[in-house]
């Protein structure tokens, strides 16, 4: 089968906390990987959405080689010249009103920061989050996601989160009294299964939050960056946050996160209260320099909005000819195919075929390739998951 000493070996020393996949892949370039066998696969889980401007991207693997040959490593108590071009670059792609930036190096770091600004910025402890939401695994993102199965056996979690359903703003605002001081929220929801908000959601909870003087938090994690065919999933919506959470692909596959808020949310933050050893690495952030000029100099934002058009036909066109998918969602390359039945066979079955996807929950298959696909690669991954879905529903006998 898949599993080979590699695999065996591995597992030998981890806890089992992963949903593992039986093959091991030792090289990867743009939106393809190979495993130690030498075979080929087209990468639609994109390291569940790390991978962003394609594996070993050229511009990343330079940035990273030229930087360590001069610094690896410098805390943020001392100055750093690729700390800087980072974020001077940084600055020209996000949202001017969010001109402070926190360094962190994970999204649930990220996340973490958020809440703590939020909350002491509001002077109010209480937070809404959404139904279906998910934010990380940490106390504080775990606090603020809402599955129950992260959440039980952890409890208790920080007190005063309310989950409200996504996409209700009326629920929302009725969930606001005086003990609430921030709203958190995905603009798309990722974990969830690619969850698409109504026109007009995004725009009602920034009114709401702005007439109850709450801090609204958007998580950017999985949609940023030009995932969705923006370079911020809130754009589609013209909407912006006081707080946004990114990490995930900003450094080209280095862990980096990244808190960035209004001046005035960060500055009441006293120097001590919060930080990272690990934070502004310079390797991070030349790689994330050349991730930030591959995106914008490279129009892989523009590419994200053309081939997940062209994805989305195609899976419409799958759609039509297979009573087992559901239903289709997703902007940009973030797109979901929700089936009518388990997918674990058929994400096992894919990687016969040549073929990673993701998953979300126990019925939809999660596409986040590298923003680098092409017509071709996907045109094949179509036709992989029409081959798939034909045996299934032969399996299934379903006519």
């Amino acid at each position: 089968m898949y599993g080979d000493i590699q695999v065996m070996n591995e597992d030998q020393f981890l806890g089992t906390m992963y949903q593992r996949f039986p093959i091991t892949l030792v090289r990867g370039k743009g939106a393809k990987l190979w495993d130690n066998s030498d075979k080929e696969y087209i990468d639609c889980m994109g390291g569940y959405g790390v991978a962003l401007v394609g594996h070993c991207n050229d511009r990343v693997v330079s940035a990273i080689k030229e930087q360590a040959e001069k610094l690896i490593t410098c805390h943020m108590s001392i100055y750093n010249d690729t700390r800087l071009k980072f974020l001077e670059r940084f600055s020209k792609i996000t949202p001017q009103h969010l001109s402070k930036v926190f360094f962190s190096n994970s999204g649930a770091e990220a996340i973490e920061a958020s809440l703590k600004f939020s909350r002491k910025y509001s002077g109010k402890h209480g937070i809404v989050s959404t139904n279906g939401g998910y934010h990380g695994k940490t106390f504080g993102a775990l606090s603020v996601t809402f599955n129950e199965k992260y959440r039980k056996s952890f409890m208790p979690l920080l007190e005063g989160v309310k989950f409200v359903p996504y996409g209700d703003a009326e629920k929302l605002e009725e969930s606001i009294d005086e003990t609430v001081g921030t709203v958190i929220l995905e603009p798309v929801q990722g974990e969830t299964g690619i969850v698409v908000p109504q026109e007009g959601y995004l725009q009602q909870v920034r009114k709401i939050c702005d007439k109850h003087n709450v801090v609204l938090i958007f998580d950017e994690i999985q949609s940023g960056l030009g995932r969705t065919g923006k370079m911020w999933a809130g754009e589609h919506w013209n909407t912006r946050p006081d707080i946004m959470c990114l990490a995930k692909g900003i450094a080209g596959g280095i862990p980096m996160g990244l808190t960035i808020c209004k001046p005035e949310i960060i500055d009441v933050i006293k120097i001590g209260e919060h930080s990272s050893t690990f934070a502004g690495n310079p390797i991070a952030c030349a790689a994330g320099s050349a991730t930030i000029d591959s995106l914008v100099e490279d129009k892989l934002v523009d590419n994200a909005a053309k081939m997940g058009n062209y994805f989305r036909e195609g899976l419409f066109s799958l759609k039509e000819r297979h009573k087992v998918i559901r239903e289709i969602r997703g902007k940009g390359l973030m797109l979901a195919v929700e089936l009518r039945f388990d997918v674990k066979d058929v994400l096992m079955d894919s990687l016969h075929n040549g073929l990673i996807m993701l998953y979300s929950g126990r019925n939809i298959l999660r596409l986040l390739p590298p923003l680098v696909m092409d017509e071709n690669m996907i045109s094949k991954s179509l036709e992989i998951m029409d081959l798939l879905l034909t045996k299934e529903e032969e399996r299934r006998n379903v006519r």
